[in-house]
C-alpha cells in the first residue's frame, strides 16, 4: 500500500511537472511573436485570444496584462525575453520577477490590423478575468459586435462562470447569435433551439434573417428548424402580448381606482361636486417629494424608503386641507350645488397657482427606489415591472382599509347611515355635520395617497391633477355614485378598454371613445353599475 501511495505521488508530481514545463514552453513562444515581425504579431494577438476561450487560469490571469501592455507600448523586449512596465515597476513577463530591461531593448509597433486584434484579446481576457461586473460587461459589450469571429468556447465559458445573472443571460443571448452563424450545422440547429426558448421580437429577428441564408434551401433539418423555431416564437411573442395588455390594463386601473375612491366617497356620500379632487392628488404627490427630500437632508439612509414612510404623511396632510375646505366653505353651500361646483373650482385654480408659485411649473425629480426598479421578463415581450406591480398592489391595500372603514368602523357606519337617510340619522343622535367633515377628509386623504402612487410613473407638476378629475367622474358615475364595488369594477372596465383601444388609435381617441361608450351605457342604466340608496333620494 505505501509503496502504491509513493507511485501516485510521483505520478501526480510528474505531470504537473510535465504541464509547468508545457505551459512555460507555451509563454517562450508567446513571447517571441510578441517580440516578432508584424506576422509574429497578428499570431500572437490571436493566441492571446484562444487563451481567453480554452486557456487555464493561471494562463488567462497571465496574459490579461500583455495585450493592454503591447497597445500602450509598456512591453520591452531584450535579449533575455520581454518586460512589462506598470508604473514604477518593472517585471520580467515570464517569471513574474522584478527585473529591468537590458540594453537595447525595443517596444512592439502595432498596425493598424493587429492593434484590432489586440484590442479584441485584450475584451476577451477581461471577459474571463475581471474582478467586477461592470468590467466583464464592458468587454462584452466590445466582443458582441466581433461575435462571429470569435472562438464558439469563449461565451459558453463566460457564462458558465458569470456569477451575476443579468450578466450570464447577455452572454448567453450573444454565444446563441454567433452559433447561428458556425460552419457547422448542428450548431446552428442546436441555437436555433435555444434561442426559441426565450421567445422574444429580438429572436425573431436574428431567425427570420435565416430564412434567406442558402442553407434554409440546400438543407431539409436546418430549414424544418428555422419554421419550428419561428413558430415557437412567434407564438411565446402572442402570448406575451396579451398578458402585457391584460397588465397594463389592470396597473392602469389601479391608477384609475386610485384616483376615483377618494371623489366616490366625496361626491358618492356627500353629493358634492368636488372639482378639486385632482390637486389634492396634486398635493399628495408634492407632500411625497417633501418627504423625500427631507430624508435626503436628516435621514439620507432612509431614502429608499421614502414612498412608504410619505403614506402617513399624505393622508394626513390632504385629510387635513380636505376638513378645513369642508368646514370653511362647502359646508356653506350643501344646498347649493351649483354654487358647491364653482367654488371647489376655484379653490382648484388656487391651489394650482399656489403650487405653481412655491415650487415651480418644471417636473419634480423623484429617486426611484430599489424595490420599484426594473422588473421580471416573463414571456415575449412582457416584462413583469415593479413599479406597476407597486401601484397595484397599493390600491389592492387601499381598497382593503377604505372598505374596512366603511364597513367595521363606527365612522364608516354613520356615514352610510347620514348618506341613507341624512334626517333620521341626525334624529338618533349622529353627528351629521362631524360626519360630513370628516367623510370630506377621508376623500380627501384618499386622494393624497393616490398622489403618491402616481408619483413613481406619472409626470408630478402642477397641472398634473387635471389629468385625472374626468377620469375619477366618470369612474365614479359608471360604477354608480357612492359604491366602492361600482367603483372597482368601473376602473378594470375603463382601464382595461382604454389600453386596448389606445395602440389602435391613440390615446386621446381612446378617451374620446371610452367616454361614448360611458354615455350610451347610462342612457340604458342612468344609475350606473351598482345603485345604493343615497341622501338625494
Amino acid at each position: 500500500m505505501r509503496r502504491f501511495c509513493v507511485a501516485v505521488t510521483l505520478l501526480v508530481t510528474a505531470c504537473a511537472s510535465s504541464q509547468s514545463i508545457a505551459a512555460g514552453a507555451q509563454r517562450a513562444d508567446l513571447l517571441g511573436k510578441l517580440c516578432g515581425d508584424t506576422a509574429s504579431l497578428g499570431d500572437a494577438g490571436r493566441i492571446l485570444t484562444s487563451l481567453a476561450a480554452d486557456g487555464s487560469r493561471d494562463d488567462r490571469l497571465w496574459a490579461a496584462p500583455i495585450a493592454r501592455a503591447v497597445i500602450d507600448r509598456k512591453l520591452r523586449c531584450d535579449a533575455s525575453g520581454a518586460v512589462l512596465v506598470s508604473g514604477e515597476k518593472t517585471l520580467d513577463v515570464l517569471t513574474q520577477a522584478p527585473r529591468m530591461p537590458t540594453e537595447p531593448s525595443r517596444s512592439p509597433l502595432l498596425s493598424l490590423k493587429n492593434r484590432g486584434l489586440f484590442e479584441t484579446a485584450e475584451a476577451a481576457l477581461a471577459l474571463r478575468t475581471a474582478p467586477d461586473v461592470a468590467g466583464r460587461a464592458a468587454a462584452l459589450h466590445t466582443l458582441e459586435r466581433r461575435a462571429a469571429s470569435l472562438p464558439e468556447k469563449l461565451f459558453e465559458a463566460a457564462a458558465e462562470q458569470e456569477s451575476d445573472a443579468e450578466l450570464k443571460a447577455q452572454m448567453i443571448a450573444v454565444a446563441q447569435a454567433a452559433a447561428l452563424n458556425s460552419a457547422d450545422p448542428l450548431k446552428r440547429i442546436a441555437a436555433l433551439k435555444q434561442i426559441s426558448a426565450t421567445p422574444d421580437r429580438r429572436a425573431l429577428t436574428k431567425v427570420s434573417a435565416l430564412l434567406g441564408d442558402p442553407a434554409y434551401a440546400a438543407n431539409p433539418a436546418f430549414k424544418r428548424a428555422v419554421d419550428d423555431a419561428v413558430t415557437t416564437i412567434g407564438r411565446g411573442i402572442a402570448i406575451g402580448d396579451v398578458l402585457a395588455t391584460l397588465y397594463n390594463g389592470l396597473s392602469f386601473a389601479s391608477i384609475l381606482f386610485m384616483a376615483a375612491i377618494g371623489l366616490a366617497v366625496i361626491f358618492g356620500l356627500m353629493g358634492v361636486i368636488n372639482l378639486a379632487q385632482g390637486e389634492l392628488i396634486m398635493i399628495g404627490a408634492y407632500v411625497t417629494w417633501l418627504v423625500q427630500e427631507g430624508l435626503r437632508h436628516f435621514a439620507p439612509m432612509l431614502l429608499d424608503y421614502y414612498l412608504i414612510i410619505a403614506i402617513p404623511v399624505a393622508f394626513l396632510v390632504t385629510a387635513a386641507i380636505g376638513i378645513a375646505l369642508e368646514a370653511i366653505l362647502l359646508r356653506h353651500l350643501y344646498r347649493r350645488p351649483l354654487m358647491s361646483l364653482l367654488a371647489t373650482w376655484a379653490v382648484s385654480l388656487f391651489l394650482i397657482n399656489l403650487v405653481r408659485v412655491t415650487f415651480g411649473t418644471q417636473n419634480l425629480n423623484f429617486v426611484t427606489p430599489f424595490y420599484v426598479t426594473g422588473g421580471v421578463p416573463v414571456i415575449g415581450d412582457f416584462i413583469f415591472t415593479w413599479n406597476r406591480m407597486f401601484a397595484i398592489v397599493f390600491a389592492v391595500v387601499t381598497l382593503a382599509l377604505t372598505w374596512g372603514v366603511m364597513r367595521l368602523t363606527p365612522l364608516g357606519l354613520n356615514i352610510r347611515a347620514v348618506m341613507q337617510n341624512r334626517t333620521m340619522a341626525g334624529c338618533i343622535g349622529i353627528p351629521v355635520r362631524r360626519v360630513d367633515m370628516l367623510a370630506f377628509g377621508l376623500g380627501s386623504g384618499l386622494a393624497g395617497l393616490a398622489g403618491l402612487a402616481l408619483s413613481p410613473i406619472y409626470s408630478v407638476n402642477p397641472q398634473m391633477g387635471q389629468n385625472f378629475v374626468i377620469d375619477s367622474f366618470m369612474v365614479v358615475v359608471l360604477g354608480g355614485v357612492g359604491t366602492i364595488v361600482g367603483t372597482v369594477v368601473a376602473a378594470l372596465g375603463i382601464g382595461q378598454i382604454n389600453v386596448l383601444i389606445e395602440p389602435l388609435w391613440g390615446a386621446v381617441a381612446a378617451k374620446v371613445i371610452v367616454l361614448l361608450m360611458i354615455i350610451a351605457f347610462l342612457q340604458w342604466r342612468p344609475e350606473g353599475l351598482f345603485v345604493i340608496k343615497g341622501r338625494r333620494k
